[in-house]
């Protein structure tokens, strides 16, 4: 059952991992891509992928803490499909530095303009074409580092995911007349290139902490936002959804 047929979606930070997944599963089930990320091999990569599953897809190179990128990716998925029903806001970027330890700019104000700005930015871009064809569809991919702290993460890091899911439910309230849906996705522990470098004993501490005693996967994260960029969804908005095997629940 293909569940975006005609649909154009736009997916940040696709150029691997979680993004990736995204990105391809949305292709697989009929839908049309712009892919943005900071790595230009890997996303012409992705493009390749996406287009031998039979579906459209264009790049768009930049760092969507930068207000000029969020703007020319909207620009682009219209000049090439002519409408945006999707976004996807993935990029986002972690530190893992103490607070009394942490620069001020590499450590905070980075963090904050990729994972919240980046996020407002192409909110802002996509939304008014959105609210032009009256509909869009949303999907914010947040942490649960955004409901409780982590030991693990810089402030930065925890703060930049709050605010995206607050971000989140005013935007839902705010565009819910126009039949634009906002939802978050809040992953725990997922098994990605960064996880595969932990040591055994501390992928152990991680796993001892986990209901479910596994890792996340892409493909969860990815399946979620399939269900929250589709039709299935259509009575959900404003939420922000843990997937995290069970380590936080509310």
């Amino acid at each position: 059952m293909m569940l975006l047929e005609g649909r154009i979606a736009i997916v940040t930070g696709a150029s691997r991992g979680i993004g990736k997944a995204i990105a391809l599963t949305l292709a697989m089930h009929g839908a049309s891509l712009v892919v943005n990320g900071t790595r230009e091999d890997l996303l012409r990569e992705l493009a390749a992928e996406i287009q031998a599953l039979g579906s459209g897809c264009v790049i768009y190179v930049g760092d969507v803490s930068v207000q000029e990128i969020a703007q020319g990716m909207a620009q682009l998925a219209m000049e090439q499909f002519g409408r945006i029903d999707i976004l996807v806001n993935n990029a986002g970027i972690n530190r893992r530095t103490p607070t009394l330890d942490m620069d001020l700019e590499e450590d905070w104000r980075k963090v904050l303009d990729i994972n919240l700005n980046g996020t407002l930015y192409t909110c802002m871009a996509a939304i008014p074409h959105m609210i032009d064809q009256k509909y869009g569809k949303i999907v914010n991919v947040t942490s649960t580092t955004a409901k409780t702290p982590h030991r693990n993460a810089a402030p930065s890091y925890g703060t930049s995911k709050a605010g995206v899911n607050y971000l989140t439910q005013h935007l839902a309230l705010e565009m819910a007349k126009h039949n634009i849906y906002v939802n978050a996705i809040c992953p725990g522990p997922i098994d990605t290139d960064m996880s595969q470098q932990w040591t055994s004993e501390y992928r152990e501490s991680v796993l001892s902490k986990i209901p479910l005693g596994k890792l996340g996967t892409p493909q969860n994260v990815a399946d979620a936002v399939l269900f929250l960029a589709s039709s299935m969804s259509d009575f959900i908005t404003g939420e922000a959804i843990n997937l995290n095997g069970g380590t936080y629940m509310n």
